[in-house]
């Protein structure tokens, strides 16, 4: 069955076909590095992830793209405050930006392009844009867009063209929709911009924050390509002004799909520190939630509904996963190192069908978790007859790696297990190596006392979930 997809450009669902057939291309919004991501970004990098493996499930390459915006005005602001060059400053969130899309088990993306270093790139573009009528300078050495010369501007938020004020000079790198404007393509130097300049035809200055977008995502994947994400907050002014500069260049369709993910709110409330309803990751796992609990509850609400993020519903996930550990260390224990040649029991094949069915339904998360779940309880009702046999049980975990490859999730890993956890398995394995067998049963039995077992192996040791 064909793939269908929320374009957000004409708001309806359309079959996903990429431009070349084979291989997709898609640009996906990165973070703003002046400080650690929250989950509210999270759940668009984690929305993206679904989607980039959902779609190489469908048997296509993926080229995926994500940028770094590492100068803008919080960037620059953040570096003046902390004392410490721009670079200093943006590589330490940089690096913890990976550490985290690594604990939420996000692929990575096949280019982490920096906005520092495509300034050459946004200087030609601006350039263009002057040649072609679509910018102006202004007497500050800054260089504007001119919004009313493209005749599409606002089609991708739907804006009202008349209310449009065109000669009003935003300068801001972010602003409210009734606030649009002549946008910033090159911010002339301000002193409050510290050491953080280039030389350009305009003057020394930066670059605005929409034209770094449109330069990375070019540059990389073409002047035309397949998707572009982002959360709704992007959808304007960000992405309405990525698709005037590149399309005013280039006389082509920027993105052929537009898909945005809704907010997260937390317990029903816009995240705010004042509240104390804000979390990024680190606080969350020294809370002593894992990385495979907070992407489930990121994942399992569908990406164009709002995500209610409530400690309660992180609490509740731990037993849902317990039942996914269950099921799966069961089939391990029954399946053998030997490859399958047995076709899936026809309750297994038809429920595969479903989750593929929902996915397609421009991933309905809701009725391809249902799928997997019902997998789980008709698995558990023929292991419980003994009537799942070993090639059975290699084809049923074939399946469910299968499509852990694209939820992330299905299949417990080392990050997944406390370090609590370990510390206990390293010392019993230390004192039955000294022969100290009533420390070794000590160990064993705090282990069981905080929900694991521990089994030896010729490896050493192996861990499950009670």
């Amino acid at each position: 069955m064909s793939f269908f997809v929320h374009n957000t450009m004409t708001r309806t669902k359309e079959e996903f076909i990429p431009i070349d057939g084979k291989t997709v291309r898609m640009y996906t919004c990165g973070p703003t590095v002046y400080n650690y991501a929250h989950i509210g970004n999270f759940r668009a990098y984690v929305f993206e992830d679904l989607l980039r493996r959902y779609i190489k499930f469908c048997g296509y390459n993926v080229i995926q793209v994500q940028n770094l915006t590492d100068v803008d005005d919080k960037t620059i602001l953040g570096s003046i405050n902390a004392g410490t060059s721009l670079k200093e400053f943006t590589s330490k969130y940089i690096k913890a930006f990976h550490e985290d899309l690594k604990l939420l088990n996000i692929e990575p993306a096949e280019y982490y392009p920096a906005a520092t270093d495509y300034i050459p790139q946004m200087i030609e573009m601006i350039k263009k844009l002057i040649d072609l009528d679509y910018a102006y300078e202004s007497g500050d050495g800054s260089v504007y867009y001119r919004i009313n010369k493209f005749d599409r501007y606002g089609n991708l938020a739907k804006l009202d063209r008349d209310g449009m004020r065109s000669g009003v000079r935003i300068d801001s790198d972010e602003y409210e929709k009734d606030n649009i404007g002549d946008f910033a393509l090159w911010k002339g130097y301000s002193e409050n911009d510290g050491d953080v300049f280039w030389n350009s035809p305009w003057g020394k200055g930066r670059p605005g924050w929409h034209i770094e977008c449109s330069a990375m995502s070019t540059t990389i994947l073409g002047e035309s390509f397949d998707l572009h994400c982002g959360g709704v907050d992007n959808i304007c002014p960000h992405h309405e002004n990525e698709i005037a500069q590149s399309e005013a260049i280039s006389g082509k369709q920027y993105s052929k799909y537009w898909m945005h993910c809704n907010y997260l709110v937390v317990d029903g409330k816009k995240m705010s520190k004042s509240l104390g309803n804000f979390y990024t990751l680190s606080q969350l796992l020294e809370m002593g939630y894992s990385g495979r609990e907070i992407r489930y509850e990121l994942i399992t609400t569908h990406y164009r509904q709002s995500l209610n993020f409530t400690l309660n519903s992180l609490n509740s996930n731990k037993a849902s996963l317990n039942r996914l550990d269950e099921f799966y260390y069961k089939l391990l224990d029954l399946s053998s190192d030997s490859k399958s040649n047995e076709d899936l029991p026809k309750w297994a094949h038809d429920l595969k069908i479903k989750f593929t069915d929902e996915m397609n339904d421009d991933m309905n998360i809701s009725g391809a978790l249902s799928a997997i779940f019902e997998i789980v309880n008709q698995g558990n009702k023929f292991l419980t007859n003994n009537e799942i046999n070993t090639e059975q049980a290699n084809a049923i975990l074939l399946l469910w790696t299968s499509f852990d490859s694209v939820l992330g999730f299905l299949i417990p890993t080392d990050e997944s297990i406390p370090e609590k956890i370990y510390e206990l398995a390293n010392s019993r394995l230390l004192a039955r190596k000294n022969k100290n067998w009533d420390a070794s049963d000590d160990y064993r039995d705090e282990i069981y006392s905080l929900g694991w077992s521990i089994k030896d192996s010729s490896d050493g040791y192996e861990l499950r979930k009670l």
